[in-house]
């Protein structure tokens, strides 16, 4: 028996933008007192449409609690979203917002880093990563076999990269908004995979 996968909820999200009233016309099923907004969740990475209340003055970069117990007249979520309906404001938003997320859970991708594996029989996930070859994820192997990294820096300094962060903030945006990635890395997978 198949078991199913535990339900992925975000308990905080940073606002990347607010829409115009004319959206907020449509959902006819959100309170007047409330303004559309497009979030990013922080733990998954997961792209939502929430109405929140004016009162909260919302703003993009503005981190806002939406766990389950959030009282219902102060925020709701509305729905996932993809990357292709957020707007322009939000997909530069997207990329500060992710850019924050990245730098402060530096440790964690870190310990990504030395533990991932393969994802398919040809393919290890650190190749995944943008600008990460065969040649490269081998040397990375190699080195986090002798000692595991304890930085962005530990890593740029013993294998020769630039920039770690900038290639994991490129990872996910690319998770975020090409509908053809097979795998998910560091964000939730999009509604549409079933997943």
């Amino acid at each position: 028996m198949r078991s199913a996968k535990p339900k992925l909820y975000e308990d905080e999200a940073i606002v990347l933008d607010i829409l115009p009233s004319t959206r907020l016309e449509r959902a006819s099923h959100i309170e007047k007192n409330m303004l559309l907004a497009q979030v990013l969740g922080v733990e998954h990475f997961t792209l939502l449409e929430a109405a929140i209340n004016q009162s909260l003055n919302p703003r993009p970069g503005m981190r806002i609690y939406i766990g389950k117990d959030v009282p219902r007249p102060l925020i709701r979520i509305v729905r996932r979203m993809g990357y292709h309906e957020l707007t322009e404001n939000a997909k530069y938003e997207l990329e500060r917002a992710v850019e924050e997320l990245v730098k402060s859970r530096e440790e964690r991708i870190v310990q990504f880093i030395n533990t991932c594996g393969p994802l398919t029989p040809r393919l290890h996930a650190l190749e995944a990563l943008p600008g990460i070859g065969r040649k490269l994820s081998m040397r990375i192997i190699e080195e986090r076999s002798k000692e595991p990294f304890k930085s962005f820096a530990d890593i740029e300094k013993r294998i020769g990269i630039q920039n770690v962060d900038k290639i994991i903030i490129k990872r996910i945006i690319q998770e975020l908004s090409d509908p053809n990635t097979k795998h998910w890395l560091f964000t939730r997978p999009p509604a549409h995979q079933g997943i």
